[in-house]
């Protein structure tokens, strides 16, 4: 069992920044950031493998937001730069547990067994 909390969640103007924290009792897995609007489904922001290297970012977010683990704080970071209102939602942590790939990262939500309870990250225009 892997118990993950998120925080750093808030309100924010357009172009403005946030760090998200997420804390986990281990970040030894792989590791994603998700993200849900009101509507739609959840969609992947970034992904990380268990072994490290160059992580995943989606399109949308891709040269706005960077994730980054510190395993000595058991903790992944997501900072998010030049925010815009089409990233309002609510950001989720999310945990692989068990044994794969270490160095494959995943971005699909079922691949995930272990979920935060979300921060909701609203930015106004």
């Amino acid at each position: 069992q892997v118990h993950v909390v998120e925080s750093g969640g808030g309100l924010v103007q357009s172009g403005g920044s946030l760090r998200l924290s997420c804390a986990a009792s281990s970040v030894s897995y792989a590791m994603g950031w998700f993200r849900q609007a009101p509507g739609k489904e959840r969609e992947v922001v970034a992904a990380i493998s268990r072994a490290g290297g160059r992580p995943y970012y989606a399109d949308s977010v891709l040269g706005r937001f960077t994730t980054s683990r510190d395993s000595a704080k058991n903790t992944l970071y997501l900072q998010m730069n030049s925010l815009k209102s089409e990233d309002t939602a609510v950001y989720y942590c999310a945990v692989k547990g068990g044994s794969y790939s270490y160095t494959k990262y995943y971005t699909q939500a079922p691949d995930y067994n272990f979920w935060g309870q979300g921060t909701q990250v609203t930015v106004s225009s």
